[in-house]
């Protein structure tokens, strides 16, 4: 029979947040493929575990990912595991779920911590709509591209960041988002010192300005009020009469009634207001 991948979430800070799941597959498991062995031995020593590991990580992804897919179609049951968290989010462990995939290898994931999520319940803002961006890309072209995407975006915005870009990331922020958008900065979850800094991205970026950042963050930004796009989406066509605004559309090969929709829609009024405006022109 073939083996099976079996993706194990680990402790982000508090080594008791393992589940018990998770330390039953550990114990089984012919093998554990982790992204730092002398970070996981740690883990392994604390549960008593002992089981043979190999590393599996960002710059060997795509070519190990082939050789544990190969011992998994022999029949090795393999664990993954990340330096902390649930491997998968923001980590190479999506290469090897899609190589598994491709080659009809079972995977199967087990619950546990992951530090987006955390951070997300601990900021006090909306969590029924969020969407979760991890570390913003490095390419300029790309982060320029992805800030202001974000600057539309309505819902809950999760970002990780090491301490020593946090001030550009904030300033980069500032910019595209505002300086009195909410913010909450989360750090150290779910160990003793844990933080969840709750403000605004311009007083944060004050504080950091004469308080050095430490520690990796998990920042969870406010998103833009839905209110607020209607209201700059209507004035873009305040310079455009009614009947303009029709044109605009009927131009472009759209059929009357439903360019009085879109009209209508456009300009946050009644398709009659639309109709009684072009017939006085």
């Amino acid at each position: 029979m073939a083996g099976k991948l079996f993706l194990c979430a680990t402790p982000i800070g508090n080594l008791e947040d393992i589940t018990l799941r998770v330390l039953d597959t550990l114990r089984s498991c012919d093998l554990i493929a982790a992204e730092d062995t002398r970070h996981t031995i740690g883990l392994l020593n604390h549960f008593e575990i002992k089981k043979p590991m190999t590393s599996y990580h960002e710059f060997n992804k795509v070519d190990k990912a082939r050789v544990l897919v190969e011992k998994m179609q022999e029949g090795v049951n393999i664990a993954l595991v990340t330096d902390a968290g649930t491997p998968g989010i923001s980590d190479p462990g999506e290469e090897l779920v899609r190589q598994c995939v491709e080659a009809g290898v079972e995977v199967t994931s087990l619950p546990g911590p992951a530090a987006c999520i955390t951070a997300l319940t601990l900021s006090g803002l909306a969590t029924r709509r969020f969407c979760f961006e991890a570390f913003l890309p490095m390419d300029k072209q790309d982060r320029a591209w992805v800030l202001k995407e974000l600057q539309r975006e309505t819902r809950t915005i999760i970002l990780y960041e090491a301490p020593h870009r946090l001030i550009r990331t904030l300033k980069e922020l500032r910019d595209a988002l505002g300086e009195n958008r909410r913010i909450s900065l989360c750090k150290e979850l779910t160990k003793i010192h844990e933080t969840a800094f709750r403000t605004t991205i311009g007083e944060a970026l004050d504080y950091y300005g004469e308080n050095d950042p430490r520690g990796e963050f998990v920042l969870v930004i406010e998103g833009k009020p839905i209110e607020e796009i209607l209201q700059e989406d209507s004035a873009k066509w305040d310079s455009m009469t009614i009947p303009e605004h029709m044109e605009f559309y009927m131009s472009k090969g759209t059929p009357k009634k439903e360019a009085m929709k879109l009209v209508a829609a456009d300009r946050g009024i009644s398709k009659r207001e639309v109709y009684a405006a072009m017939l006085e022109e």
